[in-house]
Formats: C-alpha cells, structure tokens, sequence
C-alpha cells in the first residue's frame, strides 16, 4: 500500500510539473503536448485508484480519460491549430516569471487550504488533493494571462483535468453516469470552441482577445 502511494504522488507531482510547464509556455503546439501528457498521467492515476479502491468503473474512466484527453481533443486542438494557420508565440498578460510566482503562491495556498481535510481523510490519495487544487488554479491563471483564445480554452480544459484529479481524490470517483457526462460535455465544448474559433479568425483575422476588443471599440 506505502507503494501505491509513493506512485500516486509522483504522478500527482508530474501532473502539477506539467501545469507549471504549460504555465511557462507560449507555443501552443508546445501547450497542446503538455496537456496531453498531464492526460496521461491522470488516466493513469484514475486506472491505479481503481485498482487500489475497488471502483471498476475508474477503469472505464482511465479508457475514457486516455481516449478524450490524450488522443481525441489533442488531435482536435492540433487540427484548429492547423486550420488558423497560427505559428507564432502567443502574448501574455503578465510576464513567465511573475505568473510562475504567482503559480508557486496558489500551490503554497492550496496546501494550507486543504489541510484540514487531508488531516481528517483516511483515503490513500489525501495527499493529492492540494495539487488537483492548484492545478484547478493554475489553469484559471493560464486563462486569465492568456491572450490567445486557443491558450484560454487548453487553460479550461486543465482546470476541468483538476477537477477530475480532485474527484478522484476525494471520494474515488465520480458515478460513472456524471463522469460520461462530463466527458461529452468536454467534447462537446471543444467542438464548438472550434467552429467559433475558425469563424472568429475568418472574419477578424486574429484570435488575440485585445485585438478583438479594440476592434470592437473602433466599431
């Protein structure tokens, strides 16, 4: 079980080390990799608390997070990429080195926010939590410093990655009927965020969201 444990923390540190990499990156074909790989990591984390806990279902839930997360929605986010023809680093809000501060402040808050709760859990995954938390953040962060709108939605889906981590680390998982549910959501959503993107880029030719507002404003 001590086994079990070690390995769930070092995949939730790889989780929270892809967060902070896609915190850092400006390329979005470099932000799409990272976010395939935090994929991974938790279908694998889903896929071992299922085996440790009992909950078969996680396992579905790992096939579905590896199917969606790593090969399904990187491909789509690869494919809009192609489409707009954006090869160009993207703009931030606030400079890599403040908003990587700002990262290390949200983990050092989650920690000490979600104390009280690992202290009373008796779940092997109690130690994740905080870091499902400040992935939650850090996402949040990313949309916030972003000015591409394709940088906003990979910083949307990372916080939907969190809140997927912090499920399972909770209370083992969700009913397998609201994870599906949540999935087609996503995958919905993605869908949409690519047509309205292709469309956006169409007629303004830009997805920089102050481009957009200032063109707004002329009008």
């Amino acid at each position: 079980m001590e086994t079990i444990t070690q390995i769930n923390s070092f995949l939730a540190a790889l989780v929270l080390l892809t967060a902070f990499g896609m915190l850092s990156q400006k390329r979005i074909s470099s932000l799409i990799h990272l976010f395939t790989w935090q994929g991974l990591f938790l279908s694998i984390n889903t896929a071992i608390v299922g085996y440790v806990a009992g909950r078969h279902h996680l396992y579905i839930s790992s096939i579905l997070t590896l199917s969606l997360k790593v090969i399904l929605l990187p491909y789509i986010l690869h494919v809009l990429i192609a489409r707009l023809k954006h090869r160009k680093d993207v703009e931030t809000v606030v400079n890599i080195p403040t908003t990587m501060l700002i990262g290390i402040v949200l983990v050092i808050f989650s920690y000490h926010l979600t104390a009280p709760v690992r202290e009373l859990s008796t779940f092997i995954t109690r130690s994740t939590l905080a870091i499902a938390l400040a992935t939650v953040m850090i996402g949040l962060l990313m949309m916030i410093t972003r000015r591409h709108a394709v940088t906003q939605i990979i910083g949307f889906l990372a916080m939907e990655n969190g809140l997927f981590f912090a499920a399972t680390s909770t209370t083992y998982g969700m009913p397998l009927v609201v994870e599906l549910g949540v999935a087609l959501d996503v995958l919905i959503a993605a869908f949409i965020f690519g047509m309205f993107f292709f469309q956006i880029h169409t007629t303004f030719d830009s997805l920089d969201v102050d481009q957009m507002a200032r063109l707004k404003e002329e009008s």
